[in-house]
């Protein structure tokens, strides 16, 4: 029998789910809502409903992109649609999160590709299962001058990143790495700025 309220359990036992939050600190949460202001709760709660609904992947980048109507398909992102970017250059990275790391450095203007993933033979994962594919139909247009390949510093992130250098360079387009100003093992996600923008500066051709 749960000590908690049914209502309270519920929400417990959700929150419980979400990456790096454990029962006591769902618990947490769950007790700060209830004595929290009603309105508040009710907008987290619409938010939360409303986010897989108006949310989509571009179909250009594979970056996350708002839905701008009820029914409408999701397009392109706003990044994609910039046309003030840089169109030569494509930076790669493994996830959604990671384009937006990238962004917070101000020190990048080209387009991205999202990969959704790494190659990762242990976890069963192959090249097939990643939007390889899609990169390279891009990639026929000869506007791309460069791609720079910004997969995390771990050794699927690297065994990605020569995959992808093999498959690119024949192409005739140019493949760079960012630089080793990123912790083996890190993640961009949670990489500061000014770090993330000396290494997109510091870039290498793999």
């Amino acid at each position: 029998m749960s000590m908690y309220p049914a209502p309270l359990a519920r929400l417990i036992q959700e929150l419980s789910k979400l990456p790096g939050i454990g029962e006591k600190s769902a618990a947490r949460l769950a007790f700060h809502m209830l004595k929290g202001k009603r309105d508040d709760v009710f907008r987290l709660s619409e938010s939360i409903g409303k986010l897989r609904q108006e949310m989509g992947l571009c179909e250009r980048c594979f970056g996350f992109s708002e839905v701008r109507g009820v029914d409408e398909d999701v397009t392109q992102c706003d990044v994609c649609k910039n046309s003030e970017r840089e169109a030569d250059k494509i930076c790669v990275v493994e996830e959604p999160a990671d384009m937006i790391a990238v962004e917070k450095s101000q020190e990048y203007r080209g387009q991205y590709h999202v990969l959704h993933g790494t190659i990762s033979p242990l976890d069963g994962v192959g090249p097939d299962a990643l939007r390889i594919k899609e990169l390279l139909e891009r990639l026929r247009d000869s506007t791309i001058k460069e791609v720079i390949v910004a997969t995390n510093p771990t050794m699927d992130g690297e065994a990605t990143a020569l995959y992808l250098s093999k498959l690119i360079k024949p192409l005739g387009v140019s493949v760079t790495r960012i630089a080793r100003g990123l912790p083996m093992g890190g993640d961009l996600e949670y990489t500061d700025a000014v770090t993330l923008g000396k290494a997109l500066e510091g870039r290498r051709e793999i």
